[in-house]
């Protein structure tokens, strides 16, 4: 009963769900679509970040050069899938990174282009650290290089197609855990 609850309750303190708690194909923390999507020099170029670490997943990533990157997660694990996260007050995530990156909150509405709402992914120095990202309309911005959207966050976080990860450095990034307040992603 007590690992059901944490499978579908999901503890802010853990870093990844507990055994049982995962899909059957490769996933962090059910999410099973996490994508190079071929905007910027990586490593890889497109396809799937997913690498076993252990009796787990991990996602990872190289950007090269000084340009623009694009690593995507759909958090329906299918592109035409979308969350209501109106109600969820943030995400934990595990990860570590070289440099300092940015998260943008994708909305199916407003998918395309690069002017979304984003908030700041702090650099770990290659460190693996847990940290909460806040959903407070407070925490988001934008960047002046990217553009301003013209739909509120709040409309952003009702109809949510996925998190996207943006950069313009060189940057080594590993992804470990991804857990979202209030939302279980379904497995495929």
């Amino acid at each position: 009963m007590s690992l059901l609850l944490v499978c579908l309750l999901g503890p802010g303190a853990m870093a990844t769900a507990a055994p049982g708690c995962e899909c059957d194909t490769p996933s962090i923390d059910r999410l099973q679509q996490w994508l190079a999507s071929g905007e910027g020099t990586t490593v890889p170029a497109t396809g799937s970040l997913l690498v076993r670490e252990g009796p787990k997943y991990a996602a990872k990533v190289t950007f090269l050069n000084a340009e623009w990157h694009v690593v995507v997660v759909w958090l329906g694990n299918k592109f035409e899938a979308q969350a209501d996260l109106s109600k969820s007050r943030g995400f934990w995530m595990t990860y570590s990174a070289t440099d300092d990156l940015y998260v943008q909150l994708r909305p199916a509405s407003h998918w395309s282009g690069g002017n979304k709402w984003l908030t700041k992914v702090p650099s770990t120095g290659g460190k693996i650290v847990h940290r909460w990202f806040s959903f407070a309309p407070d925490k988001w911005t934008t960047l002046p290089e990217l553009g301003k959207p013209d739909y509120s966050l709040a409309s952003a976080l009702t109809e949510a197609r996925g998190l996207v990860f943006v950069g313009k450095t060189a940057n080594r990034i590993e992804f470990r855990g991804l857990r979202i307040d209030g939302y279980r992603p379904p497995c495929l």
